[in-house]
């Protein structure tokens, strides 16, 4: 018997997320998920009116290909998903893995090499469907949250399934005040930054791009980032698992990098000119996600919390720069892991996680629940 919750979460991802209709076709990109939700997905399409289009793969076959990965092998890649791509309406992957860390011995050189060919799908993707990226709850990701496996796919879907329509009126206040603002400045443990984001926008992330949701972003403007920026959660790009990472900018460009492997921080910054500098800040705040669980799809949400985001700014809130990385770091600030205030043209917004300002109240937990 199929578990019930697959079809209420294929249902939001069908008529919430990407608002299929008559005539859409969809892909759907399904990395090591039950073929039991794969098939509710189809279902959901249908019923829509769309034509589903399913792609199967797994992660340790996919580790395989990228061992050895070579430039034509790459374009042939890119060539055939970007024709694959501009003939769809929609798009919904779903990435589960048994082991979070699967392409921790992909050599570093080929890695850059496929994230730099494949790159403009991507931004495809991206700017020109509607799209939605989610995980599928597993044993590893149960094991990184600290959970056992029951409790956490109860979490995964009481997450995944919230009222993010709700949610979304409750952000419009804090979308307006980041198009507004200038001047962002940034305090915690560890942590004075400085940086502009006049004239470039935000944007409401309310469960139709990603599943779990829960943030508003903007970007820096590219050349005003200045002073340092300590993490405090881990954080996994490209297998390999990140602490403590620190970052020095000056005039937007970050000058010095450490962490717990240094050595591999700078590989990844040093994959292109735009991997030093920021395409995205963002502020994250879903009730019920509250530890990191070394997903970035999760840890971004984190009530709380705030990400920034060394490499690629997205379409919608641009500074220019471009990069093959786009990397979300998360910085906690709730009291419980510190503190830390964020301030817009000299209003303290936020401090210790709690939104101050009376018309952004509606984000703090107590209120979203």
């Amino acid at each position: 018997m199929t578990d019930p919750r697959y079809k209420k979460l294929a249902s939001l991802l069908i008529n919430y997320s990407t608002q299929i209709k008559k005539g859409d076709r969809a892909l759907l990109d399904m990395i090591d998920v039950p073929d039991e939700f794969s098939v509710e997905l189809v279902r959901a399409v249908r019923r829509a009116g769309g034509t589903p289009l399913v792609e199967v793969r797994h992660t340790r076959v996919s580790r395989e290909l990228l061992r050895e990965m070579d430039a034509s092998q790459a374009a042939l890649v890119r060539d055939i998903e970007m024709f694959r791509m501009k003939r769809m309406h929609a798009y919904i992957a779903i990435r589960g893995s048994a082991n979070a860390s699967e392409n921790a011995d992909v050599p570093s050189d080929r890695m850059q090499l496929y994230s730099k060919t494949i790159r403009p799908v991507q931004d495809y993707r991206v700017n020109k469907t509607r799209w939605c990226v989610l995980r599928w709850p597993t044993p590893s990701m149960a094991q990184a949250a600290g959970m056992s496996t029951e409790a956490f796919e109860d979490l995964y879907f009481d997450v995944c399934t919230m009222d993010y329509a709700r949610m979304a009126r409750a952000m419009i206040p804090l979308e307006k005040r980041m198009k507004r603002a200038d001047k962002v400045h940034l305090k915690a443990p560890g942590t004075d930054l400085t940086f502009s984001i006049k004239g470039i926008g935000a944007k409401m992330c309310k469960g139709d791009r990603n599943i779990p949701d829960g943030e508003v972003f903007s970007c820096p403007v590219k050349t005003s980032v200045n002073g340092t920026i300590q993490f405090n959660t881990p954080t996994l790009y490209a297998g390999t698992k990140f602490e403590n990472v620190r970052l020095e900018f000056n005039d937007g460009k970050i000058i010095k990098a450490t962490s717990n492997n240094t050595k591999r921080l700078n590989e990844i910054l040093d994959t292109d000119a735009g991997a030093r500098y920021v395409g995205e800040f963002s502020l994250g705040f879903n009730p019920y996600i509250l530890s990191p669980m070394c997903d970035i799809l999760f840890d971004e949400k984190i009530a709380g919390s705030l990400h920034f985001t060394p490499g690629q700014a997205y379409e919608e809130c641009d500074n220019g720069n471009r990069s093959a990385v786009h990397w979300d770091m998360v910085l906690i600030q709730r009291k419980d892991w510190g503190g830390g205030e964020v301030w817009f043209d000299g209003e303290l917004i936020r401090k210790d996680g709690i939104f101050l300002p009376k018309d952004l109240k509606v984000l703090n937990p107590e209120n979203l629940k």
